[in-house]
């Protein structure tokens, strides 16, 4: 899949920078479109240098957030049609568990967005449940529709559709340089390639290349703890249990979330949503004795909430999130160069709607309406950098 090594040139419909499943969700779009599509990826794939490796994700109908409450059966309905294009299964529905206190607005925010939710009392929880524990003034509602999307496969499975769509997929290109215009050039460390269209969809390397073209966006990389428990007695919860989200806890603030373990069996998968700033290219060089305050905050949760684990991880690695400072995306035109469309600061939660946020990435770099408000989205919302980006 490696890009040739000699230096070649080409033109597209439209180039998208960025082979997470953001980007390779847009150029399926465009592909579909019967837009002649280049999709450049740095890395060579499949890599774990992003966000959007490992083997899973939790995917939810409850959203705490209306623009996004009202994506999710479109989500959904996307994803399906991946899995019956790609003749494999994307998704694995377990229910899921928003646990927090009683009349928290974000809980309270999450029952509003289903159509069929349920409250569950301690007691009830026990009972169908046992693993998870709740405390006192702690409510638990239940997401029939929440399960596990296999994030691997599904990101070969959208580059497997767009390549059969008749789009490009150039790995091991880093862009040097981009230059506006009604033509776009885009030049690598291989090629340079011309469009009418630019998306951008770099990850954690969005703001490195916006830089250049006079927008400085407010997104901080994060480097997560994403953390594996095994059971105190083996039993059924790291096979079968259903997914979870904690949200409201005073101990932590920025919410917890929980599945079972596609990565390592016999395990569960539970971290913390939030993380370390760092330099994406220097994710993994962690000097060693280090603190790690987050995995300290999830053995005290684990003790607490599911006692029926081991306190302290079996296997940690990282991952990288990217965060807006309101924890909303980034779906917009660049201010001054509209054929330049940006889709940035997904903040730990984007992976389950990029089916969607493929489709408006692709609408607006066609100049159509998008099929949801971007609104919610918009670089506008950010007055004084964009202020000083022109």
């Amino acid at each position: 899949m490696a890009a040739h090594s000699q230096p070649h040139q080409a033109t597209y419909d439209a180039i998208v920078i960025g082979a997470g499943i953001q980007g390779s969700f847009t150029a399926y779009h465009l592909a579909q479109r019967h837009r002649d599509t280049l999709l450049l990826e740095q890395f060579i794939l499949p890599h774990s240098r992003g966000s959007s490796h490992g083997q899973s994700r939790i995917t939810r109908s409850a959203y705490p957030r209306v623009p996004y409450a009202c994506m999710m059966p479109d989500s959904f309905r996307l994803w399906k049609q991946l899995e019956d294009e790609a003749g494999t299964s994307l998704y694995r529905r377990t229910g899921l568990v928003v646990l927090g206190p009683a009349g928290d607005p974000e809980l309270e925010g999450c029952r509003h967005s289903l159509r069929d939710s349920h409250i569950l009392d301690a007691m009830e929880l026990g009972q169908r449940f046992p693993g998870l524990r709740l405390h006192a003034g702690e409510v638990a509602l239940w997401d029939s529709t929440g399960g596990v999307l296999f994030a691997d496969r599904a990101l070969r499975a959208v580059q497997d559709a767009f390549r059969r769509h008749g789009g490009t997929l150039q790995d091991g290109e880093r862009v040097l340089h981009i230059e506006p215009g009604a033509a776009l050039t885009v030049t690598t460390t291989t090629g340079v390639y011309r469009a009418p269209r630019l998306v951008i969809t770099a990850g954690a390397w969005t703001g490195a290349l916006l830089a250049p073209l006079g927008l400085r966006l407010p997104l901080q990389p994060l480097r997560i703890d994403v953390c594996y428990w095994k059971e105190k007695e083996s039993g059924s919860a790291s096979r079968a249990g259903p997914c979870f989200m904690a949200m409201g806890l005073s101990q932590a603030p920025h919410g917890i979330y929980g599945l079972p373990a596609l990565e390592y069996p016999g395990l569960v998968k539970v971290c913390y949503h939030h993380g370390s700033p760092t330099d994406p290219d220097e994710r993994d060089r962690v000097p060693p004795g280090t603190p790690r305050s987050d995995v300290s905050l999830l053995s005290s949760f684990i003790s607490s909430h599911l006692p029926g684990l081991e306190p302290w991880p079996a296997v940690v690695e990282t991952c990288l999130y990217t965060n807006t400072p309101d924890g909303d995306f980034i779906l917009d035109r660049h201010p001054k160069y509209s054929n330049i469309i940006i889709g940035a600061g997904f903040s730990g939660h984007g992976f389950k709607l990029a089916p969607v946020v493929g489709k408006l990435l692709c609408e607006l770099s066609l100049g159509e309406e998008p099929s949801y408000s971007t609104a919610p989205f918009a670089i506008t919302r950010f007055p004084g950098v964009l202020q000083a980006a022109l």
